[in-house]
């Protein structure tokens, strides 16, 4: 399930447009302005940055990473510990966790951006027109990046390493959940950016703001060219409701996987063990089950479900069907929940068209797949699904920048203008026309 955004007393609590946000305690606003006017200088030293300078960039901050991870471990303790204390559930308190693996995780990762094409400068199309103009469609970087997420240390280094690699600045605003943790990264970050000649304010964070702070990102429409929200649910619909700032969002993930009659056993039961519980608190778990009633599969499925450790919320058919399995009646609010936890929605179809009337209904837009042997199926499952990533016979949790090859992600989004799916280093530029001519004139 998602946090409330009650729980998070550093966020705007506000429903109304950005306009209408309460005004900044004295003096915030103006320190805001100045660092997203600092992120604006450093966003053009590195936009002149070539790929070797920036590739430098990202494989110092990996080995600061390593380097200080004891600061760093120490720090997030500390948060974990408070979430610990506040009741935080597991789910997120996982979400929250850094350990070695972790950071040497995330340090992979950064030197795995680094050996990636440099999007800026790469040429969508051109042509020479009739008149001889030489024309030149470029990618280029957004210029100054905000996030603004939640109990999510990792996002700071991968929305970090990717705002460089793009060529851009980045503000960050990682929420009290995390403060200490975020405090220690970024420290790391802008000093191993400084160790190789980048400018240190191409990473800055309004941490210390707290609400106020966010509030004022929010408004900062031409000091800030993005705002990409990266939460739950409530937190997102936030900023998208309130923010001034053009904003890209990234959708929660109601993750469906419908099994159709054809579906083979081993296969079913694989994909969906690692699909909810490889790592249920991520955005690409799959939350809902449709079984089509021609199937065979679904008691080895709910077995294997069951047998490690979640607890499925059946309708009427799944628990007729289920007679020795332990369940709990679904409502409506499982269909519409994103549990991030070892919970499942099951429910039985009796045809594709059945399936995908659920999924439309329910869907958040993120993921879908389906688990079949008939090829008809599967290329319809894709024709009409629409969601960010459709998936034929394998794990929703392949819905991941790092996984399709991007390097990372900054979020997945769920919109449909800009960047749809997993956000890599393409989706954090834009382009621009670049006219080479000699002398011409327009008749």
């Amino acid at each position: 399930m998602t946090e409330a955004l009650t729980s998070h007393p550093d966020l705007p609590l506000n429903d109304t447009p950005a306009a209408g946000l309460p005004p900044a305690a004295p003096g915030v606003e103006a320190a805001v302005h100045a660092i997203a006017d600092r992120s604006r200088a450093a966003s053009r030293e590195m936009a002149r940055a070539n790929r070797a300078w920036k590739d430098r960039g990202l494989r110092a901050i990996g080995a600061a990473l390593l380097e200080h991870r004891g600061t760093i471990l120490a720090a997030n303790a500390k948060d974990v510990a408070a979430g610990r204390a506040n009741g935080t559930s597991a789910a997120l308190l996982d979400r929250l966790t850094l350990n070695d693996a972790r950071i040497e995780a995330l340090a992979a990762a950064l030197d795995n951006l680094a050996g990636l094409p440099d999007p800026v400068g790469n040429v969508v199309r051109g042509q020479t027109l009739p008149n001889g103009l030489r024309l030149r469609q470029v990618n280029v970087p957004m210029g100054v990046v905000a996030a603004i997420y939640e109990a999510r240390p990792n996002v700071t280094v991968d929305i970090a390493g990717l705002a460089l690699k793009s060529g851009n600045a980045v503000i960050l605003r990682g929420g009290s959940a995390a403060a200490e943790t975020n405090i220690a990264l970024i420290n790391v970050l802008r000093d191993a950016l400084v160790s190789v000649g980048l400018p240190a304010d191409a990473v800055q964070s309004v941490d210390e703001y707290g609400r106020d702070g966010a509030n004022v990102l929010m408004r900062a429409r031409g000091r800030v060219d993005v705002l990409i929200p990266r939460g739950g649910r409530d937190l997102i619909q936030t900023v998208v409701t309130n923010s001034a700032v053009p904003v890209i969002e990234t959708g929660e993930g109601n993750v469906h996987i419908f099994l159709d009659a054809s579906a083979d056993e081993k296969m079913a039961v694989e994909i969906l063990l690692n699909a909810k519980t490889q790592r249920p608190s991520v955005c690409n778990t799959v939350e809902t089950l449709l079984v089509h009633s021609g199937s065979t599969v679904l008691p080895a499925v709910a077995d294997a479900l069951r047998a490690a450790g979640v607890t499925l919320h059946t309708d009427a058919r799944v628990t007729a069907a289920l007679p020795s399995v332990e369940t709990v009646p679904a409502t409506d609010v499982d269909w519409a929940t994103e549990y991030m936890d070892l919970n499942l929605a099951v429910a039985m179809v009796d045809s594709m068209d059945e399936a995908l009337a659920h999924i439309r209904s329910w869907s958040t837009g993120h993921t879908e797949a389906i688990v079949t042997n008939d090829l008809a199926n599967a290329e319809r499952f894709i024709a009409e699904i629409d969601s960010a990533a459709v998936i034929v016979n394998a794990s929703t949790r392949f819905t991941d920048g790092g996984e399709l090859g991007l390097g990372a992600e900054v979020g997945i989004s769920t919109q449909k203008l800009h960047a749809r799916g997993p956000m890599g280093l393409t989706e954090l530029t834009t382009t621009k026309w670049i006219v080479q001519g000699e002398g011409q004139v327009r008749a």
